[in-house]
């Protein structure tokens, strides 16, 4: 296999990228990102060849030259984020829409049949009011990100129906923890509660504690994306190619409570509450409770505890402070 993977300077695309790393089927892994993505450090313990390639995929030319024939499969994780979407619309029509549109059509034309794994997101819905979430639930974004995402659903499915690709569409949870920077998500508040008081340092809560998410930790979240791109076409028996990637529904007052198991007090201690009412706006329109039946019956796995997705974080990601994980 030869895998383009767009967006691949991200934490996911690097932790995605290690992890297909471990399949001895991939001989050409491609990462493409606004900045030439870095190598991951498995890239030395492995026969696959890893190209690094800085392209701007609003770019016509720059899609070309990467979306060559001897492409197999795409994971397309370019994108602007939620919040930054919301505060910029015209980059994140550019970003969000317009660069898929021209990849796909590229895509179409060179190699027919091509593999595109798109992540979606869970805010392509609208307010649930308590009802349970599936894939026949009617999309209701209440963000200029989630509306970009369901446009390209959308097209990516019907890109599908007609054979053009083989499209797997698969609507992520919010990500816990996300290591590095805080991102321009609206949800980028979910792993700095937990990341920041870990490595000792302050971090703001701008919703309120009884705000309940979905969420998956980034180990079930890589070990999913890898599976999309395993199981055969045929799995989807017809019909859409999208998919709810299952999550658990926790609370913000249990996510604190799961870094006070792990950290302890005083890694709760830093958490500072500051209701930021841009945030609540977009966030307080996501739904928290889905079923993914359909997922599991694909085969995709199921998320464990929020305490274990801390420990998790801390074992892949490690921390910068004094603060010893409880093992309780």
């Amino acid at each position: 296999m030869n895998i383009l993977i767009t967006g691949a300077s991200g934490f996911i695309g690097q932790a995605l990228a290690a992890a297909l790393l471990e399949d001895p089927s991939i001989t050409t892994l491609t990462l493409t990102d606004i900045v030439e993505p870095p190598k991951p450090s498995k890239s030395t313990d492995t026969n696959t060849k890893v190209h690094c390639v800085k392209a701007d995929l609003t770019d016509i030319t720059a899609c070309e030259t990467l979306l060559t024939p001897d492409v197999t499969n795409v994971y397309l994780l370019h994108g602007l984020m939620s919040g930054a979407a919301e505060k910029n619309l015209d980059l994140g029509l550019r970003v969000n829409i317009d660069s898929t549109r021209v990849i796909l059509d590229i895509l179409r034309k060179v190699k027919p049949g091509i593999q595109v794994i798109f992540p979606s997101s869970l805010a392509v819905f609208g307010p649930s009011e308590g009802q349970v979430v599936t894939e026949a639930t009617r999309p209701c974004p209440g963000s200029s990100y989630g509306a970009e995402k369901l446009i390209c659903e959308i097209l990516i499915d019907d890109f599908s129906r007609r054979g053009l690709i083989d499209a797997r569409i698969v609507r992520l949870p919010t990500i816990i923890v996300r290591p590095g920077a805080p991102s321009g998500a609206a949800s980028s508040f979910c792993s700095g509660i937990i990341r920041e008081p870990l490595k000792g340092e302050r971090s703001e809560l701008p919703v309120s504690k009884d705000l309940a998410l979905w969420v998956c930790s980034t180990r079930t979240v890589i070990r999913n994306l890898v599976y999309a791109n395993s199981f055969p076409q045929e799995n989807f028996e017809g019909g859409s190619r999208v998919v709810n990637l299952p999550g658990i529904t926790v609370t913000v007052r249990e996510m604190l409570q799961a870094l006070k198991d792990v950290g302890g007090d005083s890694a709760m201690d830093l958490v500072q509450e500051k209701r930021n009412p841009d945030v609540e706006k977009i966030v307080n329109n996501w739904p928290s409770l889905f079923n993914t039946a359909k997922a599991k019956d694909l085969g995709f796995i199921s998320d464990g505890s929020l305490q274990q997705a801390i420990r998790d974080y801390i074992e892949d990601y490690g921390t910068s402070s004094n603060i010893q994980p409880s093992r309780v």
